[in-house]
Parts: structure tokens; C-alpha cells; sequence
């Protein structure tokens, strides 16, 4: 009689925002264990060195719904690997349970009998407005902040965002805001946020190459165009946004631009 294999585990690791920094010690101790890494798009490459060289690398895409895989291949495929006896690194851009489809994936191993662990990342929608100079609470101007996807599922029946709701948060930051943003910026103004609303747009956050617009509700949608702003980036929307003349310090440091920020 053949001898049963042993299953896996699957690690479903937050990669954090882009600077290779950012990766959490937990995050590494767990990708040196791996057999298997299966990792999206928006993760910095430079992590996969954290791996054994004997490891095999999968690359998932997920880019913009342009994937390599399609989600339910990926389910599949994390399920399969550790039922083989692998332990596996699923390394996800940002954390995987904000807007990281992270809870999807875990279900599905949970319904499989796969152990996993669930090891937060640093998530975008925090550190990429830190990196532009955004705190999204400051004591005299906000004490409230909303996180929101610009990319609801499209097989939902009807949107959850309560936009009239939304208009009393004081800072609001959504993540994958471009694809929609003339969609996002007319429904804050029709419920009533202002026009003059400070906002900026955000994309490759915490990388040297990061790109930044600053303007209003207003005159956002034309701003991005004029710069042909493609995604992935980030929308904050509320006058802490206005700090980062001030607060602006990440696009100062010496080599900023040119692949390397000391």
C-alpha cells in the first residue's frame, strides 16, 4: 500500500505595498520555508529571494482583471500544492484581507481540509498615502477614515457603498480608485461632498518610481487624464491631503526617481 501523503500548509502572506522593506519579519520567516511561491503582480520581485533557490515560482498576474490565472484557478491551485505535501507561500500584494480577495482563498482551503495561516502585510491604503505625505487623521482636521474598493464585484446585484454616508467620513481612501474615478468623484459630489474637496491619486506608492496628483473633487478626473494616470492607484479624498505640501518627504530623498531612494 502506498504511503499517505502528508497534506501542506499555505502561508497567505502579505507582501506589503511595493518598497521590499516593508515586508514584515513573520512574512520571511514564513517564505523560507516554502516549496511553492505563487505571487501576484503587485508584489516586488526582490522578495522572492527570501525563498529557497529550490522552490518553484508561480506568478498569478492580477493585474487590472488582466490575470494570468484566474482566481478560481489560483483557489484551485493552492488547494492541489498542499494536498501534494507542499507548503506554500501565497504572497499577495498589500495584506490579504483588504480588498486582497485573501478571505476567498482561505475559504476555499478550509472546504478542501488545507491547514493555512493568514500573515498580515503593511496594507497600501495606509502606507502609500504615508509615503506621499498623507496622514489620513490629524488631530483639528479629521477623525474618521473609510476604506472603500473603486472596483466593486461585477457580478454584485447592486453596489454596498452608501455614498451619502460617506460624505461625513473625513478621509476617505479608496484602492484601485483609477478605472472609476469619474465614477467615484461625480457620486461624493451629487451626495453632497464638496467640490473643492482636496484629493490625490497615487501610484506605485513606496517605490521610487511613485507618482502623485493633487487637486479637488473637481478637478481630478481631468488632471489624471491630462497625465494619462493608469492604475493601480490610490484616491485619498479630505483636507489632510493639503499636509502634504508640508509633510511631502518620501519623492525628497536623494536618487528619488531613479530606482534607488537612500
Amino acid at each position: 500500500m502506498a504511503e499517505k501523503i502528508k497534506t501542506g500548509k499555505v502561508y497567505i502572506i502579505g507582501a506589503g505595498p511595493g518598497d521590499a522593506g516593508l515586508i514584515t519579519v513573520k512574512a520571511v520567516s514564513c517564505l523560507r520555508l516554502a516549496d511553492v511561491v505563487i505571487y501576484d503582480n503587485l508584489v516586488n520581485e526582490e522578495l522572492l529571494k527570501y525563498a529557497p533557490s529550490s522552490a518553484r515560482f508561480i506568478y498569478a498576474g492580477k493585474k487590472g482583471g488582466d490575470h494570468t490565472l484566474s482566481q478560481d484557478k489560483i483557489n484551485e491551485l493552492l488547494a492541489k500544492e498542499a494536498l501534494d505535501g507542499n507548503t506554500v507561500a501565497r504572497l499577495k500584494g498589500g495584506d490579504p484581507f483588504i480588498f486582497g480577495r485573501g478571505g476567498e482563498e482561505a475559504e476555499v482551503l478550509v472546504a478542501q481540509g488545507v491547514p493555512f495561516e493568514l500573515i498580515p502585510g503593511v496594507t497600501s491604503a495606509i502606507a502609500v498615502p504615508a509615503y506621499a505625505g498623507i496622514p489620513l487623521t490629524h488631530r483639528g482636521l479629521t477623525s474618521t477614515v473609510a476604506f472603500i474598493t473603486g472596483h466593486e464585484d461585477p457580478t454584485k446585484e447592486q453596489s454596498d457603498i452608501d455614498w451619502q454616508a460617506l460624505t461625513g467620513i473625513g478621509t476617505l481612501v479608496f484602492l484601485m480608485g483609477v478605472k472609476n474615478l469619474s465614477q467615484i468623484t461625480e457620486a461624493l459630489m451629487a451626495h453632497g461632498k464638496s467640490p473643492e474637496t482636496p484629493a490625490a491619486l497615487i501610484r506605485r506608492g513606496t517605490t521610487p518610481h511613485q507618482e502623485i496628483i493633487t487637486g479637488t473633487l473637481s478637478t481630478m478626473v481631468e488632471l489624471a487624464q491630462a497625465r494619462h494616470f493608469k492604475p493601480p492607484a490610490i484616491l485619498v479624498v479630505g483636507p489632510v491631503v493639503d499636509l502634504r505640501e508640508t509633510l511631502g518627504w518620501f519623492d525628497k530623498k536623494p536618487l528619488f526617481g531613479l530606482g534607488v531612494v537612500i
